[in-house]
């Protein structure tokens, strides 16, 4: 390997090959590219299961791929499958069924839903039931299928033998950081020198009944119900939750001395990878931000670089009064007043809404377009501004910019933060 293919720090330089996503707005980057940049919302009153009596009746459900209703694992295989599919095409990797390197997913907590919950009750057949009743129900074998389907593993597995990937499937859950811990862990299996390809993905197809009821009651959720589009209002003084929304992306990394050899063309270089736990509360953000700085600024050290040569920030954004509010704080600590408030800021939720356990790679995803394409994606829905958090949102319109480094916030829950460094082409 020679010099010019390492980083500042003698390791192997981290590009991406590779970009597949799907959310809300539609199937493939381009079309996503074409909506978000022209400040469109793929968040709709919810038809896929019935919402009476929900405070929350509205989600970025993903509602092209089937015709009914499908459990969690089985739409977040989908949407997973589709981004895979567009990214390793891109990257012209490999050949079909046969990927060169590991798998990294981040997928969501899985467990039974409703729909199947009901059906091993009636399989018992009497009532009262009892706990042990359910698990006769279970042990019958009537059931199978259900005991791979809704394991944590199962959709990274059948991503795995789709694929053809190296070595056992890393599947993980990190809150709502969970794409950008994927991309994280590709990175560092490179720069280890374990593999000179991975395919990290994140996904998420978990908008059912139960989980919006849960999100409900920690008071996460918007309850602006009447205006889909209008709902998601990160930033914006009148901000009052997140909305619960699906999809997935997808990203081929290489080491650059592998890319150059193969004569692929570079989207992009994952210059550095922070984190930082926050053991402080189950949902809130630690008051003083200190996990939030710490993770923008291991973000940087390992890149190498300094808030001074960021064009743009991707926000976490998540439209809830807390998590905006504390994003801002650990934004002013690390970058001052002035980068601050020179340094355009949006937010993709405020179009898509909160991909969860997706957003990161989604997010990821778009920060690259954002650097390939020079527009930056708008925050919609910013009409009434917060005088507590002065930032340049890129308010409700697309502009037009120089973008050579974005940096990519990934705040969740449970104190899991991760923040990741991009740029245009190796330095």
């Amino acid at each position: 390997m020679t010099q010019a293919h390492l980083d500042k720090f003698g390791r192997p330089i981290v590009v991406v090959t590779g970009i597949g996503l799907v959310t809300s707005l539609g199937q493939g980057k381009e079309d996503n590219w074409r909506r978000l940049t022209a400040g469109e919302s793929g968040i709709h009153t919810i038809t896929r299961f019935p919402i009476e009596g929900m405070r929350t009746t509205i989600a970025g459900t993903v509602d092209f791929l089937f015709d009914g209703r499908v459990a969690a694992p089985n739409l977040s295989e989908k949407l997973a499958t589709l981004a895979a599919e567009e990214a390793i095409a891109e990257s012209a990797i490999g050949s079909d069924g046969d990927f060169p390197g590991p798998l990294f997913a981040a997928v969501p907590p899985v467990e039974l839903e409703w729909p199947e919950r009901r059906q091993l009750a009636d399989a018992v057949g009497h009532y009262p039931i009892v706990y042990h009743d359910l698990l006769g129900a279970a042990a019958s074998g009537k059931f199978r299928p259900w005991h791979e389907r809704f394991l944590f593993g199962s959709v990274a597995d059948r991503l795995a033998d789709r694929f053809g990937t190296r070595g056992q499937p890393i599947s993980l859950s990190t809150a709502c950081a969970s794409g950008a811990t994927a991309i994280q862990l590709g990175v560092e299996a490179i720069r280890r020198g374990e593999t000179d390809v991975a395919l990290s993905l994140g996904t998420d197809g978990s908008v059912h009944p139960e989980a919006l009821i849960r999100f409900s009651l920690l008071s996460a959720l918007t309850t602006a119900n009447d205006n889909p589009e209008g709902a998601a209002r990160p930033f914006a003084k009148n901000r009052d939750g997140f909305v619960m929304a699906e999809g997935a992306a997808a990203l081929v990394l290489e080491s650059y001395e592998h890319a150059v050899a193969r004569g692929a063309k570079i989207l992009g270089v994952l210059e550095g990878c922070g984190e930082m736990a926050d053991n402080f509360h189950r949902t809130r953000s630690s008051p003083d931000g200190r996990p939030i700085i710490g993770c923008m600024t291991n973000a940087f050290a390992d890149a190498g670089v300094t808030p001074d040569d960021v064009d743009y920030i991707n926000a976490h954004g998540t439209s809830t009064p807390e998590n905006d509010r504390m994003e801002y704080v650990g934004m002013k600590a690390v970058f001052g007043d002035e980068k601050l408030a020179q340094t355009p800021i949006s937010s993709n939720k405020s179009m898509i809404g909160h991909t969860l356990t997706a957003a990161g790679a989604i997010e990821a995803a778009v920060s690259l377009l954002t650097i390939a394409h020079g527009r930056i994606p708008p925050t919609i829905n910013y009409n009434i501004p917060d005088p507590a958090i002065p930032l340049d949102v890129v308010p409700n319109v697309a502009r037009d910019a120089t973008v050579r480094r974005v940096i990519s916030n990934s705040f969740g829950f449970g104190g899991q933060n991760v923040c990741l460094v991009m740029a245009g082409e190796p330095a």
